[in-house]
């Protein structure tokens, strides 16, 4: 028999409370006290990624860009602007490339600078549809010239985002993508003798995208000469079959064409090649 439960009764001007419903009432009101205090009103601004520092420095960052951006448009040969726009569909690159074709043959200089601008601010600041950009480059420069560009200004593009992500980048790739970036970080910590080849072997394949290699690989220690060469060397095969196709933009219907399963085996065939020395040296270690 279970002995009884005593209660402990205070009686004081006629108010009897018991000790278990004044525990409950305690209990009520520290939680009433937590909900209110600084701290849990702080965990429910932690959802955004950025302090108030970081995001006046992107949008600080920003800004100067987009300022210089503007000032390069500003002093250009007048155009019909209004024409102008970051084609999204192949039927929008199409129309641009007819209404630029004769401005950038008048105009080869400023052109180029202003291509090369526009395409740096939209790789530093994550905006789609430099695939448009680049194949705007096949059609109005050739294959060559095209090439080196799209090269360059990848490479310059994904430079200036490393640096950005490196200033401010940490909160927001842990916010967006935490198992990836975990994920990512520990194939960092077992290859960093070979980092090189593996870098080339993800800039050269569709593994990760482009985006979160930019924005994690000064996050998890990747210096910034082997990530700078891995993307100069490891942008060329995928950037050449997209400004080779831009020769015959009547002959494609979706950018989705571009990647197909025999474009895509011959990139991993390319990027297995750049990580055979390190699969060898293990095969080596083993034995």
């Amino acid at each position: 028999m279970a002995a009884p439960r005593s209660i402990a009764v205070v009686e004081s001007g006629g108010l009897t409370v018991s000790s278990g419903g004044n525990r409950m009432g305690m209990r009520d009101e520290e939680k009433a006290k937590e909900d209110d205090s600084p701290s849990s009103k702080k965990s429910k601004f932690e959802r955004f990624p950025f302090s108030r520092w970081e995001l006046a420095t992107a949008v600080s960052v920003f800004f100067v860009f987009s300022t210089g951006l503007f000032c390069i448009y500003w002093t250009m040969p007048a155009a019909e602007y209004g024409k102008l726009k970051i084609p999204r569909t192949i039927s929008d690159l199409r129309l641009l490339k007819e209404h630029l074709g004769t401005y950038a043959k008048d105009h080869p200089a400023q052109f180029i600078l202003g291509y090369c601008s526009t395409y740096i601010f939209m790789q530093t600041f994550m905006i789609p549809g430099t695939i448009f950009m680049s194949l705007l480059a096949g059609a109005l420069f050739g294959v060559i010239r095209g090439l080196f560009l799209v090269v360059l200004n990848a490479t310059a593009g994904a430079s200036s985002c490393f640096f950005l992500s490196k200033l401010i980048g940490r909160p927001l790739v842990s916010w967006l993508w935490p198992e990836k970036l975990r994920f990512f970080q520990g194939e960092i910590a077992k290859r960093r003798e070979k980092l090189l080849n593996y870098m080339l072997f993800l800039r050269i394949t569709p593994t990760l995208p482009n985006l979160f290699i930019n924005l994690a690989s000064p996050i998890v220690d990747i210096p910034f000469h082997i990530f700078f060469l891995a993307t100069l060397i490891g942008l060329i095969p995928a950037s050449y079959i997209t400004v080779r196709a831009g020769l015959a933009l009547g002959d494609l219907k979706s950018v989705k064409d571009l990647y197909d399963f025999k474009t895509l085996s011959v990139l991993f065939i390319i990027g297995s090649i750049s990580i055979f020395p390190t699969l060898l040296k293990r095969k080596r270690i083993y034995e």
